[in-house]
């Protein structure tokens, strides 16, 4: 049944209306009359089939009958067609002989009754001609010889008649059929401009690529993402454009395009025409000898994903790095508690001369050792940060040159070493002594790296950071670089360059503690250490440390001169560890002291509640239950001017007010002996 559209109008299949007519039609195209259109009555009155037909030129399938000198169906055929072409109009023919070539190639005699109509464009030109015919050949032989012009005239009479109806209706039908192109050629047009502006408009990459990787058209998101013109575009080689990394995934791609797939979501990295990359994700479809991509620039997206990486893994290094301080240092105390007694022991040993001389070089050796293992836990507490530091005001500048002999002879002759500080350099917060071991370590890692020799370059400068880092905070920085020229590190060993023990040096030549002894020491003063290195161009270590906020000529006295002299009174020792507070009590009564002993922070309140009244309070800071702070406050509540020292495992910050004296376990007699003497009286 017929169908309608949306508003009733009754939709019309043209072309089944074409095929379907019992009048047979032909439709040819000019200059050489190439048959276009045919349909099924045409068929069935000349034979053959659609695809025998259309494409072949119409004299070239009907020829006149060669043997017959007086054919003229050919020629009388071709005036009509170019009479429709001069006017325009459709030309009616009288009645023709057209003799047809049947199967086995003879020509039977075949009578027609055709019209010719033209089918004009919008500037008035013929473009097709419709060219239907009525076979009266059966009518002619009817009639006979005698009376066939009168029959003939007659019947042409009739045949005119039925055509001109027919004429009517085709002309309605053409009609319509030309209003329908007209609405499908608007329509045609307009998604075409539709489809302009959004290739146009669009801020996604369109291209047209051929499978030689060759451009055929590209839209005005390629200019305003890569900053290249149309043209430059269209003649770069693909393998110019794309970054080498991706062309083995770029050739991948083409494969599987040539296969016939769709690829999607394939990223490659395109070159600017600033020499920068940009990131595209394609969608790629296969369509005949060509493909249809789109891409959409995620440059963006991947340097913030990047971003997002990079400052992940810093937080991963960052949670190591707290974690394996936090381990250091737990170990670092606990092994500081045991050092203690041991060190204490062999002081007193050594300054008592006990046995002779065999015996007072074996305890030689054993404190060379005790300090070295000192030593050692100090590095380790440095990387913890909680290494105890006297922070002064420090002039860098003359701290490095005083040291640049050092260097030199630490270093060897193979090393030129170069001092390079700054004019006018402002002075830095920072403990000299721990400075210069850290510079020390620093340079003999630079001449680690420079076996075969080099230059060790020491600089100092004034540095501003204004914005926040993940190392360093905004402020007014002294920078103290140490660069060499030697072997360099690779981003791996970069990567755990700090760890303490990690070391590229051979077994006995380092203990891996140089760089994290730095940087903690960095750290615990507000400061940075920063690493710079390449394989085979050398390496460049940064210690930034903060300015001062006081000159170095106004800065207090660190300390009181020690009288190491005999001492007299009661201290009240406070330690849970037995072995601790035993060897400290011996190094207290050697110098003169009496001591009172108590386990615990309770129980040194007991004793003070029953009626001790000590003249020096030491005491431990983290023990179980009441810390060394706390018990500081609670004795000084009945005896407010109570002298106090805190001796610890490492020097920990929080809790400890400033002005309370502190003492890092191990110590030697005389340490202690210089620590009590520069506590006030009660």
């Amino acid at each position: 049944m017929p169908v309608r559209d949306d508003l009733g109008r009754l939709n019309v299949d043209f072309r089944s209306l074409f095929d379907t007519s019992p009048t047979a039609f032909l439709v040819v195209a000019p200059p050489d009359w190439t048959i276009v259109a045919v349909n099924d009555a045409r068929l069935a009155v000349t034979g053959g089939s659609r695809e025998e037909q259309v494409g072949q030129r119409l004299f070239d399938l009907f020829p006149d009958d060669p043997s017959d000198p007086e054919a003229s169906g050919v020629r009388n055929l071709t005036a009509s067609f170019q009479r429709v072409i001069a006017t325009g109009q459709a030309d009616k023919m009288a009645v023709q002989r057209y003799d047809l070539r049947d199967a086995d190639g003879q020509f039977t005699e075949r009578w027609w009754s055709p019209l010719n109509t033209p089918v004009l464009d919008d500037q008035g030109s013929v473009t097709l001609i419709i060219h239907r015919v009525e076979e009266i050949t059966e009518l002619v032989r009817l009639r006979g010889e005698a009376g066939i012009s009168q029959q003939l005239a007659y019947d042409q009479q009739a045949v005119i008649a039925r055509l001109s109806a027919s004429e009517a209706a085709l002309q309605e039908s053409e009609a319509r059929f030309r209003n329908m192109a007209e609405r499908l050629e608007h329509e045609v047009s307009e998604r075409t401009a539709e489809r302009n502006r959004v290739w146009e408009m669009s801020r996604e990459l369109l291209a047209i690529i051929g499978f030689d990787g060759q451009l055929r058209a590209i839209n005005p998101a390629w200019t305003a993402t890569l900053g290249y013109d149309a043209a430059t575009l269209i003649d770069l080689r693909s393998r110019d454009q794309v970054h080498p990394d991706d062309l083995p995934g770029v050739r991948a791609m083409f494969d599987s395009l040539v296969n016939g797939e769709t690829v999607e979501r394939f990223e490659s990295r395109l070159r600017h025409a600033d020499g920068s990359w940009r990131w595209i994700s394609w969608t790629l479809v296969p369509e005949g000898d060509a493909f249809y991509a789109v891409g959409r620039n995620v440059t963006a997206e991947r340097e913030a994903a990047e971003e997002l990486e990079q400052a992940q893994e810093a937080l991963r290094q960052s949670q190591k790095m707290e974690a394996m301080g936090s381990l250091t240092g737990g170990v670092a105390h606990d092994f500081n508690n045991l050092l203690t007694p041991i060190v204490g022991s062999l002081d007193l040993l050594q300054r008592k001369g006990v046995g002779g001389e065999r015996e007072q070089r074996l305890i030689a050796g054993a404190i060379q050792a005790a300090d070295r293992a000192r030593t050692l836990v100090q590095r380790l507490l440095a990387f913890a940060r909680r290494q105890p530091l006297k922070p002064v005001a420090v002039d860098v500048g003359e701290l490095v040159r005083s040291m640049a002999d050092l260097l030199a002879s630490t270093t060897g002759p193979q090393v030129r070493v170069v001092v390079d500080v700054a004019d006018d350099l402002p002075p830095a917060k920072a403990d000299p002594n721990q400075l210069e071991m850290a510079l020390l370590n620093l340079g003999v890692n630079a001449r680690d790296a420079m076996p075969d020799g080099g230059t060790l370059r020491i600089s100092a400068t004034r540095q501003s950071v204004r914005a926040s880092t993940s190392n360093l905070k905004v402020g007014h920085y002294v920078r103290l670089s140490v660069a060499d020229t030697g072997e360099g590190m690779d981003d791996e060993t970069l990567a755990r360059a700090i760890e303490p023990f990690f070391s590229t040096k051979g077994i006995g030549k380092g203990t891996g503690l140089g760089l994290s002894m730095a940087h903690g020491l960095a750290a615990q003063l507000g400061g940075a250490l920063t690493i710079q290195s390449r394989p085979g161009l050398g390496t460049n270590v940064e210690l930034w440390l903060l300015l001062s906020a006081v000159s170095v000529d106004l800065q207090e006295p660190t300390g009181i001169a020690a009288d190491l002299g005999q001492k007299s009174g009661l201290v009240l020792l406070v330690d849970d560890e037995d072995v601790v507070r035993a060897s400290a009590a011996d190094m207290l009564e050697e110098l003169g002291y009496h001591v009172q002993q108590a386990i615990s922070g309770e129980a040194a309140i007991d004793l003070v509640a029953k009626g001790m009244v000590p003249d020096l309070l030491v005491t431990d800071h983290l023990m179980p239950g009441m810390t060394g702070v706390d018990l500081i406050g609670a004795l000084r509540e009945t005896l407010p001017d109570l002298p106090a020292l805190i001796v610890s495992g490492y020097a920990e910050v929080e809790g400890i007010a400033p002005g309370i004296p502190r003492l890092t376990k191990p110590f030697r007699g005389a340490e202690l002996a210089e620590a009590l003497a520069g506590l006030v009286p009660r």
